[in-house]
């Protein structure tokens, strides 16, 4: 073996420590700092479920998931439709400056 060959050798070796060294501080720090505890990106990662309902805010319109699609069931529909698009249309300028006032982005 050669001089280059072991230095490059030791070099490749020396890096993948570095690598596992920074990278096992990184997920300790992660860990350690409480942060892991709210990445919703984890898979198996469940919302409480106070959480689910302020999200749902209990207004939205579901079909009965073993029920059959019927000529009631689309006009239920239809009328749950129009009032979200009426409430949509009820925004005056919805691209204007006060749009992301406090009072309208809820902040108190």
């Amino acid at each position: 073996m050669t001089r280059g060959a072991r230095n490059l050798i030791i070099l490749g070796v020396v890096s993948a420590a570095i690598a596992l060294t920074t990278t096992g501080v990184s997920l300790a720090v992660y860990h350690n700092s409480g942060d892991i505890y709210l990445d919703r990106s984890r898979p198996g990662y469940l919302p409480d479920q106070e959480e689910i309902e302020e999200d749902l805010g209990g207004n939205d319109y579901d079909f009965d998931e073993d029920g059959k699609v019927t000529k009631e069931t689309l006009e239920e529909y239809l009328n749950e439709f129009a009032e979200e698009v009426n409430a949509i249309d009820a925004f005056k300028a919805p691209f204007a400056a006060d749009q992301l006032s406090d009072e309208k982005l809820g902040i108190k």
